[in-house]
């Protein structure tokens, strides 16, 4: 079991912390799902860790989905999907081509980017929301972004987080989106991961070992979410994609 975990008591104990994280984020906020990437980066090879990061991030999906399966904005979801496929593709090939470090960095400053894009647009704006997140183009452009940071740095939930926030959706509507939303995805990530031969039983086994604390962080976030006001939880997500974005830079 502890080879499962990494191998020592501290290794096991980083991953049980990642794993809370992985279901806090699902239930609460979606960005902060990255910092879980990070620590299995630390612990496994960078590749590997992105296959041994995808089962626990389905686990919180199941999770999530569970606590907001009526919740979700299914037009928002099957106007983003068509998009995701080519940013598979495009972060497939990209792993194979570019180092992680480069990727991580860049998708990093991506973020920080378009973070600051979306604090200027509510400053400057007296509607609550918008309606961009409605054009086809720019939908296209975040299922593209999605697909393209999930398969290179599992860094998509800051991405969808912030296309979300744009549009001003309640927070309920919005986990529940982010909860279907991510299930599909990372189930689609699925063969991609194994075709690239990073995805292993072992991983699964360690998906397993690590559910029920995943589950814990699941039922911690569902019970701040709901009580969390909306203005607070704007300024969370914001937060933690901000905080999603420095630690890929780091």
């Amino acid at each position: 079991m502890l080879d499962l975990l990494g191998g020592s008591l501290g290794a096991v104990l980083l991953m049980a912390l990642a794993a809370v994280i992985v279901g806090f984020s699902k239930t609460a906020l979606g960005g902060l799902a990255v910092i879980s990437v990070a620590i299995f980066a630390t612990i496994l090879p960078a590749k590997e860790s992105t296959a041994a990061i995808l089962v626990l991030l389905i686990i919180g999906d199941l999770v999530a989905v569970w606590y907001y399966r009526h919740d979700a904005d299914w037009s928002l979801i099957r106007r983003l999907l068509p998009a995701v496929v080519p940013g598979l593709v495009l972060g497939s090939v990209f792993l194979r081509v570019v180092s992680d470090e480069v990727l991580r960095r860049s998708i990093g400053v991506i973020l920080l980017v378009l973070i600051l894009f979306q604090l200027v647009v509510k400053w400057r704006s007296e509607a609550p929301g918008s309606t961009a997140h409605e054009h086809r183009l720019v939908a296209w452009a975040a299922g593209t972004g999605v697909g393209f940071t999930t398969m290179t740095a599992n860094a998509a939930g800051a991405v969808m987080t912030l296309y979300l926030s744009a549009s001003g959706i309640e927070k309920r509507r919005f986990i529940g989106t982010l909860a279907w939303f991510f299930l599909i995805v990372n189930l689609v990530k699925v063969p991609f991961s194994v075709g690239l031969g990073l995805m292993h039983w072992a991983d699964v086994g360690r998906g397993a070992l690590l559910a029920p604390l995943i589950l814990v962080g699941g039922i911690l976030g569902y019970a701040i979410a709901r009580r969390i006001s909306q203005r607070n939880f704007d300024v969370a997500v914001l937060l933690a994609s901000a905080m999603a974005a420095t630690v890929l830079l780091l």
